[in-house]
Order: C-alpha cells, then structure tokens, then sequence
C-alpha cells in the first residue's frame, strides 16, 4: 500500500497518527506499575508460569516414552 503512495501522502498518513496518538490518555508510570503489580498478584494462583499445570491435566504431556528393547 505504501508502496503506490507519494511521499507527501505517507507524510500526511503518519501526521494523522501522530495526531491520534497524542488525544490518548496518558498516566504517570508510578500509578500504572502499582495496578500492573496488585493485578498480577492477584492473578497468581491461576498464571501456569508461577504455578506449573499438574501433570494429570496437562495436555502437552507426553503419554509415554520410547524403549528399546
């Protein structure tokens, strides 16, 4: 698409954006980090990264190993 267009139109195109971007609510990182940590706090229990999926329901498993007899 950017290809076809004239330099002065993808100028245009990325002023508009810049335009949207900057209506964008913005807040102070030191609120934000508090919400993110009491979010993932809260969440722990259930994130499969921290508490590993037990392995009787784990469908990623492996049902059984190779031998050679």
């Amino acid at each position: 698409m950017a290809m076809d267009m004239t330099e002065k139109e993808i100028l245009k195109m990325q002023i508009d954006q810049l335009k949207k971007e900057t209506k964008n609510e913005r807040l102070p990182i030191s609120k934000t980090a508090k919400e993110i940590k009491e979010y993932m706090e809260a969440n722990a229990a259930e994130d499969p990264l921290l508490k590993p999926i037990p392995d009787d329901k784990n469908p990623f498993k492996e049902k059984g190993g190779c031998s050679i007899s």
